[in-house]
């Protein structure tokens, strides 16, 4: 079965552009990204649309994962570039903010005197961390969080939730034994995320960004800042350190 589709699709580049209309053929099992490369070959060459695999209306959508079956036969389907970066022509957008902000964050650290072959960890530390390593860096979760993507000034102190996740990730990891509670909020801007759980509401791949990494790791900060008895710890600790 096919049926012709009207769809929305935004052309420009960093200078301006506009929504322009088209109709396109649809086909049983197709998603939006298929209809976009047949609006390529059939009626605009030069559209600029990029993909890492084989948004639709309302909220951030992989075009790859979203079916056409979603929509009404009549619904008007408007696609347009993420909002949180700048365009660079069409569908495409600059996305170079993400790879500034993976730089920042220190990799992996386990105990210097840990060899390669030695590590061992509890399954449901394992668990835990597989989680967070589902993420396929999409970055729908960067494009709906509004502390960036409404407030261009914030992106300097902000990392955004796929990279304070990583962060999570590293704190929980049982054999990583460097701090990043300081480094998270001075540094990464955990501080700015209100939890308002946006970004897990449109990952794709259903992790639980905001529940599972972003809470606990202000949980994690709270205590070290604010707890008397961890506070306490910390100092007893860092004086037997210094002797």
């Amino acid at each position: 079965m096919s049926y012709k589709a009207n769809f929305r699709v935004w052309r420009g580049d960093s200078d301006g552009g506009e929504l322009q209309d088209f109709t396109v053929e649809v086909n049983e099992g197709e998603v939006v990204l298929d209809i976009l490369h047949r609006l390529q070959a059939t009626q605009a060459s030069d559209l600029a649309v990029r993909w890492n695999c084989k948004a639709g209306n309302g909220r951030p959508r992989l075009l790859c994962m979203t079916r056409m079956s979603i929509f009404e036969p009549d619904e008007v389907v408007t696609v347009t570039p993420m909002r949180t970066f700048p365009v660079i022509r069409d569908l495409v957008t600059d996305v170079s903010f993400n790879y500034t902000k993976a730089r920042e964050i220190p990799s992996f650290t386990p105990p210097e005197d840990l060899q390669p072959g030695e590590y061992r960890m509890q399954q449901v530390d394992v668990e835990r961390s597989q989680e967070f390593r589902k993420c396929i860096e999409c970055y729908l979760c960067q494009n709906t969080c509004h502390v960036i993507r409404d407030h261009e000034e914030n992106k300097e102190a902000f990392a955004g939730p796929r990279y304070l996740m990583r962060i999570a990730e590293l704190e929980m990891h049982p054999l990583d034994v460097a701090d990043r509670r300081d480094a998270a909020q001075a540094e990464h801007g955990l501080g700015y995320c209100n939890i308002t759980k946006c970004c897990t509401e449109v990952c794709p791949e259903g992790i639980h960004i905001t529940d599972n990494a972003l809470i606990p790791m202000k949980e994690r900060v709270a205590d070290k800042r604010y707890d008397p008895i961890v506070w306490l710890g910390s100092k007893l600790f860092r004086r037997s350190s210094d002797k």
